[in-house]
């Protein structure tokens, strides 16, 4: 079903949960389509408009009066204080809002927009919006993907991927126990697809793509699983380098020493206690410790901190990793695929949501250790970076794990693949029909 006008070659429509752990990934794969011809816009709330713009990528408002100027920030404050089963209801509830929005305004805005083609992020549920007006549409997963059956563990469990009977029962319980949380999000869901007499579903995972789901996460970085689903398809990090904005860092005050970098991303990182316990943990080590608040916390109310780190509320993230020795994180999985594209081994400290699956899978692969929030203290700490520097076993890891993600280059996977199932992809780059049409005038 190939989609082709005179200016692109296919046009398409992209709901993407509102958070920068997954418009970053998911501006840079609009790019890299858009690189090849096609036309793509980004379906979303006010709050979005200027990342996505920024990024040279269409915007279409959606949510107007449910998300009207300034309340992500306000809901991203309350995240940034939650953590565990308090962080992980409240996201519950916050995409029970988001999809109700999405069923109710989304028709008439992919309609209005002329869409062809839908990409849905995982978390969200625009896929139904393109069932009920007959549109194909693909998941992009920018969290561990979702497996059917027991012998996974559920994203939101820090277990192993045990194949015993006893790690099977304890992961049915799990994805009984989150299927039960989440219940709220499948009512607002099926609500809408009786009212479009469409058939309702209880299974989060049948609200996926049939025709093709992307992972940014390498193959390498996955449990490994008995049985994969033939249409899931692991690429890796979705990176351009070229949409970070440009963030001044005091580069003078790196005095040599290893350089320990240390980050609860942009969500999750309002707790003062934790960002203390990191820097006491690393001053009683021979170790540069450079501390990325991620906007959750201003630097003032910190004061002096122990071992005297070099602390921001932005650091340039990307040239950061390239002079570090390790990394301590909360696991989300932008900054995990960032470090380790740099082979730097880390210490995970998650907090929710996907983070404990994600500092699971990197403690699978040996390239890190994870330290348990319910147990995080600054010895414990201390003793984990200190492990992962000195230890070369996770820095080996890490390496592998970076050979892997440089052997392929996971945006360009992911586009070829996303233009192989709908049908659209040109035998020829789009700049070479450009440059042959100029040599024939």
């Amino acid at each position: 079903m190939p989609f082709h006008s005179e200016e692109f070659l296919a046009r398409i429509g992209a709901f993407c949960f509102p958070g920068a752990g997954h418009l970053n990934p998911m501006t840079a794969l609009a790019r890299r389509l858009q690189e090849r011809g096609h036309s793509v816009v980004i379906l979303g709330i006010a709050d979005c408009e200027a990342r996505v713009k920024a990024a040279g990528v269409e915007f279409c408002l959606i949510g107007e009066s449910d998300y009207p100027p300034g309340t992500l920030a306000k809901l991203d404050q309350r995240l940034g204080e939650l953590n565990g089963l308090k962080a992980f209801r409240f996201t519950i509830d916050r995409i029970k809002n988001t999809a109700r929005m999405v069923l109710r305004d989304g028709p008439e805005v992919v309609r209005q927009a002329k869409i062809d083609a839908i990409l849905v992020d995982e978390v969200d549920f625009g896929g139904n919006v393109a069932e009920y007006l007959g549109l194909p549409f693909i998941t992009v997963t920018f969290i561990p993907p979702m497996i059917k059956g027991d012998r996974y563990p559920p994203f939101y469990f820090g277990w192993g991927a045990g194949q015993d009977w006893g790690s099977r029962l304890r992961n049915r319980v799990g994805i009984e126990a989150l299927t039960r949380v989440a219940a709220p999000i499948f009512k607002v869901v099926n609500d809408q697809r009786r009212v479009w007499g469409i058939a309702p579903i209880h299974s989060a995972r049948k609200f996926l793509s049939k025709l093709l789901r992307v992972a940014q996460m390498p193959r390498i970085l996955e449990f490994d699983y008995p049985v994969v689903p033939p249409i899931l398809h692991y690429t890796g990090p979705f990176v351009d380098k070229r949409l970070r904005p440009t963030i001044d860092f005091p580069w003078e005050k790196l005095d040599g020493r290893p350089l320990v970098y240390a980050s609860l991303g942009t969500l999750q990182n309002g707790s003062e206690r934790i960002f203390r316990t990191i820097a006491g943990a690393c001053a009683g080590l021979d170790v540069q410790l450079v501390i990325s608040l991620g906007g959750g916390v201003d630097p003032d109310r910190l004061g002096n901190l122990p071992g005297n780190p070099v602390v921001m509320r932005f650091v340039p993230q990307l040239e950061i990793l390239k002079r570090a020795s390790a990394v301590i994180t909360h696991a989300g999985m932008n900054t995990v695929l960032e470090s380790l594209s740099e082979g730097l081994p880390l210490v995970c400290i998650p907090l929710a949501n996907d983070q404990p699956g994600v500092a699971a899978r990197v403690a699978a692969r040996g390239a890190g250790v994870v330290v348990p929030l319910r147990k995080l203290n600054a010895e414990r700490l201390r003793t984990a970076v200190r492990a992962v520097l000195d230890d070369g076993k996770y820095r080996r890891a890490a390496g592998a794990v970076q050979d892997a993600i440089q052997a392929v280059d996971g945006l360009e996977m992911a586009a070829d693949l996303i233009e192989d199932a709908l049908n659209i992809r040109l035998s020829v780059k789009p700049e070479l029909v450009l440059s042959a049409g100029q040599e024939a005038r």
